[in-house]
């Protein structure tokens, strides 16, 4: 009996093993699981990471290349004697040169608001350069010759293509002109302007949806004022929907029309014919062809009929652009004659700034920021290196220097804005010093970077062995020969990497330099750490919030610049770091 007791005790024991192990078989299933997961998840928050880092640069990189290229014309200028003076050349009337050499080759554009336009698309910098010029050459006096100007930044944005698309085509049926004074009739057989006629049906389309899309709204917005019991609000819905049912009808009728008559308005794209160099604004279609106006301001000699011309569509329409049909085709005219070249922005890097954008530029900004950064950097290392060393080489370890290792720690973590009101207080208020100077930015960044650095400097010293100052102070040497002689070298690279980092936020901070004044339009580059100035953030800063189109290509210009000094800066540290790093 007692064997059978035995037996089955062994049996019962052989199966609980058998649980036991298969209960630790599963939850090492589950635990590798949960880190397969774990791991997983690490790898898609570094993928999101870099997915939003190459979208971030793919944005600021596609809008800001393109500021480093810059549209000049070529004008012929005439520095006639009556318009500049032998003996005093900067007082003479440089920018009346530049609009009779604009109105030699574009003598249609009569108007008084025809010419603005035409002097518009030439930069307010080409008179300076016309200056400089007969200022460096004096015997040009009296003679013509060729000279290349900056464009405007609306002409040098139409270039780009950020104006508006400009679709060429070269069509090959043949069309018959008739003149009266500036208005051309153009006639030809169905196909010769199909194409004008179905882009015009096209947007006449898009009309109708859109009025179709108003039209159902309102209605929805009727039923639930009916709802409400608002008489008013309910007449005054039931005449814009009739309003709208009028206007639908009315696209309708004219999509649907055999014979499309319509008079091409500004809000919709503008078709400009070119006849061997000639273009004529399209104005209105009718059954049997195109009418419109020409821009040019002599044409006896053109021929009658043509075999072959150019359809040049401006898909923008004129109310949504910032140029108008005449102004794109003096630049379109421009460019056809070969007076039109693309050439690398120099200026961006040679000027400061400007209230016109394409003379505007980041020297002065970048000077700004060099200033600033070596009064940061002659301030604060040496006053972080010597605090590091002193706390963790030869403070004694009381409540004194607790309670100066918390504040340090809790300086790291203040917004950096607090910075730039304690050197508001302190160094322009207090001391007088003068505002929007490099200098003074300069002593609010080292106020911020010092916990950094003193913090980064007795992480370094920590790192060191004991064993190096055990040897050297059992050879005989003193506690601070010690220090200075053989913990301070080996430490030097990570307070130096620690040092670079913290320059490199300096570089990138705006806030602080806001509040002393370092966010002023300053136009001069600064000569001094003295001098009025901006930096690099603030400059982005005040771009950025400039309406012009062309400042949000200068914009990602500048931060491309700023990102390759950081990236530079912080490659550098990291360049430091594997160079004299050692392994204990």
């Amino acid at each position: 009996m007692w064997c059978v007791n035995i037996v089955s005790s062994m049996s019962d024991l052989e199966h609980t093993g058998q649980r036991a192990i298969n209960t630790v078989y599963a939850g090492l299933g589950r635990r590798y699981a949960a880190e397969r997961r774990f791991r997983l998840y690490g790898m898609l928050a570094v993928l999101s990471g870099l997915a939003f880092l190459v979208v971030m640069f793919t944005s600021i990189i596609s809008n800001g290349y393109s500021a480093f290229r810059q549209h000049y014309v070529q004008l012929t200028v005439e520095y006639d004697e009556s318009r500049v003076d032998r003996n005093e050349p900067a007082a003479s009337d440089f920018e009346g040169i530049v609009k009779s050499s604009m109105r030699e080759m574009f003598p249609w554009m009569s108007g008084r608001s025809d010419k603005r336009k035409l002097y518009g698309l030439v930069s307010g910098d080409a008179a300076y350069a016309i200056r400089d010029r007969v200022g460096d050459n004096p015997s040009l006096i009296g003679s013509r010759e060729a000279l290349w100007v900056l464009l405007d930044d609306d002409a040098d944005m139409f270039f780009k293509g950020y104006v508006t698309p400009v679709r060429r085509q070269l069509m090959s049926s043949g069309i018959t002109l008739a003149l009266e004074g500036e208005k051309a009739v153009l006639t030809g057989d169905e196909a010769a302007f199909e194409v004008i006629v179905t882009a015009v049906r096209d947007h006449l389309q898009a009309q109708l949806a859109v009025a179709r899309k108003e039209f159902e709204d309102m209605g929805r917005l009727l039923e639930e004022t009916e709802a409400g019991g608002d008489r008013d609000e309910v007449v005054r819905f039931k005449a814009k929907l009739e309003s709208l049912r009028m206007q639908i009808s009315g696209l309708q009728a004219r999509i649907s029309s055999t014979s499309l008559n319509e008079e091409l308005g500004s809000g919709m794209p503008s078709f400009l014919i070119n006849l061997d160099g000639v273009y004529i604004r399209i104005n209105a279609i009718t059954a049997t062809g195109v009418s419109g106006v020409v821009f040019a301001e002599d044409v006896t000699g053109l021929p009658t009929i043509f075999d072959q011309w150019q359809l040049v569509t401006l898909e923008m329409p004129p109310a949504d652009r910032r140029l108008s049909d005449k102004e794109i085709v003096v630049l379109l005219a421009l460019q056809d004659r070969g007076q039109v070249e693309s050439r690398f922005n120099s200026v961006f890097f040679t000027a400061g700034d400007s209230r016109e954008p394409e003379q505007s530029g980041i020297l002065g900004a970048l000077k700004g920021s060099m200033y600033m950064l070596i009064v940061t950097l002659l301030l604060s290392f040496p006053i972080g290196v010597a605090a590091a060393v002193y706390l963790e080489e030869f403070a004694p370890q009381n409540q004194w220097t607790d309670f100066i290792e918390v504040n340090i720690n809790n300086l790291a973590a203040v917004p950096s804005i607090v910075f730039g009101l304690l050197g508001l207080a302190v160094f322009i208020n207090f001391f007088g010093l003068p505002r929007s100077a490099p200098l003074v930015g300069g002593l609010a960044l080292t106020l911020m970077t010092l916990p950094t650095i003193i913090i980064s400097g007795r992480a370094a010293l920590k790192s060191i062995p004991p064993s190096i100052r055990e040897a050297a102070l059992g050879i005989g040497a003193s506690r601070v020969q010690t220090v200075f002689y053989h913990v301070l070298p080996l430490a030097l690279p990570g307070m130096l990497t620690g040092t670079i980092i913290g320059m490199a936020q300096a570089l990138g901070e705006s806030a602080p330099l806001l509040m002393i004044g370092m966010v002023a339009f300053v136009v001069d580059v600064p000569q001094g750490f003295t001098d009025p100035a901006t930096v690099l953030p603030v400059q982005i800063y005040l771009w950025a919030d400039s309406p012009e189109r062309a400042f949000v290509e200068r914009t990602s210009a500048a931060i491309m610049v700023l990102l390759g000094f950081l990236i530079t800066m912080n490659a550098l540290a990291v360049v430091l770091r594997k160079r004299f790093e050692r392994r204990w």
